[in-house]
This record gives C-alpha cells, structure tokens and sequence, in this order.
C-alpha cells in the first residue's frame, strides 16, 4: 500500500478540508483528492463523506485511522535514527510554526529570518493568524499560543509574559476630553475584536475597564486595530511591543489600564527527537528571554 496515498487520508482526517490536507503536505488539493481517490479505490469502499463544511471519516476511514498514526509514528522514528538527524549535520526540513498575529508579525519574524540563515538547509512556515492553532490537526509542527494545552501528548513551555495597554493616538487624545479616571472614558470612542469571532477569553479586556456603548471599529486582527488608533479612530488595548516603539501612540490611564497575558510554547512529545524541531524549539525559547524588556517593558532582557 502506497504509504504517501495514507499520508494524504491522514492529514485530511486530521484537517477536514483538502485545502487543509494542501497546506500541510505542500501540494495542490486536486493533488490531495486524486490521492484520497485512489486509496479508497484500493481499499474498495469511500474513507470520507463529503459534505459541505469539509470531509468526515467514514466508518471504514475510522476503522483505517489508527492503523495509519501507527505507521506514522514508525517513519518519524526512522527519521529520528537517520544521519541526517545527527547532531553534528545541522538541522534540515521544514518546521511550521503558529503564532498570535502580533506577536508572529512584530517579534518572530525577523528572528526566525535569522535562524534560516544561520542553517541554510531549515525551512520555517510562520503562521501568524489571528486565531487558534491546533497540534492535534497538524496545522502546525509549534505552536504558541494565549491558553496552555490541557489535552494531548504535547509539551509544553512557558514561553514569556507579555503587557498590553491602553493608547490612543496623540492628536486624537488632544482634542478629546482628558482621561484622568476610569469614567472619563466615556467620551471617548473605542477598537477592539469583535466579541462573536475572539479566539481565546484571554484577549478580552475592555470590559474590565469601562464597558463602551459602542464601538468605532472592531476586528479580528490586532495588525487593524492598531492602524486604526494610529489613524485616530479612538482606544484600544494593544500589545507594548508594538505600540510602545510608536511615537505616533500615548498610553491613557497608564497606571490602571495594563494587562498581562503569558505565551505558551507546545509541540508534539512524537517530534521532541528531531534535529529541526529541537533547533526551532531552543531558538524560541532564546527569542523569548531576549524579547523580555519589550514584551514586559520594564523588566530587563537576558544578556
């Protein structure tokens, strides 16, 4: 049995989507269904029911499932025990790593553009999304995130705090009425997520603070919300990683309006032994403690 046909069935069982089951394996989604075409042909019998939120494991595809992680779990240990994991031969492969958009954006990317230079046979996918990423479904080989796993054979690190703030852009803060208490809020207008579509409870902060009327503007993404307060659209909560460093920013309320959120790092306890994996994973943590004065302004940084 072709072993790259049960590679494609187990990424879309673990995706849903075929373009889920694309991105993880690198090829088109035709490629993925001519692939699940021809395993269900050889088995004689459909693995997947389609429908219209995705693909679903059929009974047979669910009877198939386990015997297929099996095999899966044998490759990666015949990846672990090849040369080319050794330690002297220098990490190589691809590692997709998932991050909060702000934090994937602002702070990651230039780092991990680093790590590949340093090893020129690594590859990094930076999923940097607004929303959560799960190990489980293989949409990423790390992932950090706002909540700590609780489920699965993962581990799990403590990656780094983070503050957030209120800001508002200057202009905009001096022409509107002073801030000096909780309740002068009021006059003011506010950007922040929008509630129905908030990936983690742990972004949810301006209700602590004054619970708005309205709202001038909400998104999912962190990158528009700040573009809208540098714009003058009125307050939001922002990472201080990327509203300190902006001249354009101030902080209101500055001694009651801050947070602070933690980044949990996890990946798969399978993959602990892979060169690729070990490099990104201990090139991460380094990143964390390096970043710690612009993550929590006011705490210094590791030398």
């Amino acid at each position: 049995m072709d072993w790259d046909n049960l590679r494609y069935f187990l990424e879309l069982a673990r995706t849903g989507t075929l373009a889920g089951a694309a991105r993880r394996t690198g090829v088109e989604h035709t490629t993925v269904a001519r692939r699940i075409q021809a395993l269900e042909k050889q088995m004689g019998a459909p693995l997947f029911a389609r429908e219209a939120a995705g693909h679903r494991l059929t009974e047979t595809g669910r009877h198939l499932l386990p015997a297929v992680e099996a095999m899966e779990a044998a490759v990666l240990g015949v990846e672990r025990a090849s040369p080319a994991n050794s330690p002297g031969a220098g990490p190589s492969g691809l590692v997709r790593v998932g991050a909060t958009e702000g934090f994937g954006t602002v702070v990651l990317a230039p780092h991990l553009a680093r790590l590949t230079q340093k090893h020129p046979h690594l590859s990094i996918d930076l999923l940097a999304l607004p929303r959560m990423l799960h190990l489980s479904r293989r949409e990423a080989d790390i992932v950090i995130s706002l909540e700590r796993p609780k489920r699965g054979s993962v581990i799990v690190t403590k990656l780094a705090d983070y503050t957030l703030r209120l800001y508002g852009q200057r202009e905009y803060l001096a022409r509107r009425p002073l801030v000096a208490k909780r309740e002068d809020l009021r006059h003011h207008a506010f950007i922040s997520y929008v509630d129905d579509l908030l990936f983690t409870k742990e972004l949810q902060f301006i209700d602590q603070l004054y619970p708005p009327e309205r709202f001038a503007l909400r998104s999912t993404s962190i990158t528009a919300q700040y573009e809208a307060v540098r714009a003058g659209a009125g307050l939001a909560v922002l990472p201080a990683f990327l509203a300190d460093r902006d001249p354009v920013l101030a902080r209101v309320l500055p001694h009651e309006a801050e947070f602070t959120r933690t980044f949990w790092m996890s990946m798969p306890a399978e993959a602990k032994h892979l060169a690729r994996m070990q490099a990104v994973w201990a090139f991460l943590k380094d990143v964390g403690q390096r970043e710690a004065a612009s993550l929590v302004p006011g705490k210094p940084a590791a030398g």
